[in-house]
């Protein structure tokens, strides 16, 4: 029996649960943070440890993979594989799904990172300390959310092959968070919150497929009306 006035949760229930929990990791995690825990401190001593010192003959490989989180190159070529999906499957979901992933991935990050201003290992200055509200802007780390939903993305468009894109997205994602740290560039909570962020990201996507069907519908009908209107 239907209960009138009853809203229906787009997500299913494990969908639904495996987002909260994220959300829950990822407060832990910033929360860790702002007080300032024992995982700041760990933060510290991987810092000081300088992984790029101790193991410098993989520095380069390395420098060379860490572009592969960047934003700007890998948003440029999963835009140009999406285009191409969109054109295979003659769709414009794939380009617009890619686009919400990555204004909800921009405007989430960077909000935080704003907030927090926290500066990276290479800045700090206090030992110990988790160089808050200082105009930085590393927690969560960019790279890896930006791998996160990149990758994650363009497996979620797989299709049949979302399993073995699913595969690589988790590669990468785990790669270019561990990398940064490596090179030195973020704390690992900056790459925690990353992975969070990302995630959260992915998990939301499914929320705004009814406005993507929307537009991509809308699109296609304006574009046949005006080429029959030639």
């Amino acid at each position: 029996m239907r209960v009138p006035g009853r809203i229906r949760c787009p997500l299913s229930r494990g969908h639904t649960i495996a987002l909260l929990l994220t959300a829950a990791c990822y407060a832990a995690v910033l929360t860790a943070v702002l007080t300032g825990s024992q995982l700041v401190r760990f933060d510290w001593q991987v810092a000081l440890f300088k992984p790029y010192e101790q193991w410098p003959r993989v520095r380069p490989v390395l420098d060379a993979f860490v572009i592969t989180g960047q934003r700007g190159p890998t948003a440029l070529a999963a835009l140009a594989w999406a285009v191409w999906r969109g054109g295979r499957t003659r769709s414009l979901r794939p380009p617009l799904v890619l686009g919400v992933a990555l204004l909800l991935l921009n405007v989430s990050v960077g909000a935080v990172k704003i907030l927090t201003g926290r500066l990276g290992p290479y800045d700090a200055r206090t030992p110990g300390s988790a160089e808050l509200f200082h105009g930085g802007m590393v927690f969560p780390s960019g790279h890896t959310a930006n791998a996160v939903v990149v990758w994650g993305t363009l497996a979620y468009l797989a299709g049949q092959h979302r399993r073995t894109g699913a595969l690589v997205a988790c590669v990468m994602a785990v790669g270019i968070g561990l990398t940064t740290v490596y090179l030195g560039t973020h704390w690992v909570s900056d790459v925690l919150g990353g992975w969070a962020a990302g995630v959260l990201v992915l998990l939301a996507l499914p929320l705004f497929e009814p406005l993507i069907a929307t537009v991509s519908a809308y699109v296609s009908a304006r574009a046949a009306g005006y080429s029959m209107g030639r």
